[in-house]
């Protein structure tokens, strides 16, 4: 025998998403996506083509930086793995700067942001999103990223 336990709500869930979602979570601008996994790069590409985003997606730093150049426009989001072979998303953030002076920066990992600051991979309070993440999640947090004066 077990049990399971449910938390309490106080009101009824009339829909499947999370509140804050939806159309205020779409965009338009275009996103670079770093990611060496394929099957998360994948996910995160559908997710944001999904919501609207035009999504340049690349499986690694040099791929990343040679789309940048080659890309007739403004990349307004950088949504890199921290950690990737070769170059790691701080670098490329540093380097996307100089292509690109208005570029936010979003960075993803499957470790914990404690675990990243206190490696020194990364500064605290930069703006990150672990993995796993939901498509709702993703495209909400992009969102906010992407909201004027941030």
């Amino acid at each position: 025998m077990f049990k399971i336990h449910l938390p309490r709500v106080s009101e009824a869930v009339t829909s499947g998403k999370p509140a804050g979602v939806g159309k205020a979570s779409r965009g338009n601008e275009t996103v670079l996506v770093v990611e060496d996994q394929k099957d998360v790069r994948l996910l995160v590409t559908r997710s944001l083509n999904a919501y609207g985003y035009r999504v340049l997606a690349t499986a690694n730093a040099e791929e990343a930086l040679v789309c940048a150049q080659a890309h007739d426009g403004r990349i307004h989001l950088l949504l890199t793995d921290v950690v990737m072979p070769g170059m790691d998303g701080k670098e490329l953030a540093t380097r996307l700067a100089k292509l690109q002076p208005e570029i936010r920066v979003l960075y993803m990992s499957g470790y914990p942001e404690t675990v990243i600051a206190h490696k020194g991979i990364l500064d605290p309070g930069i703006d990150y999103i672990q993995k796993p993440f939901n498509p709702d999640a993703l495209a909400t947090r992009v969102r906010d990223m992407l909201k004027p004066g941030k």
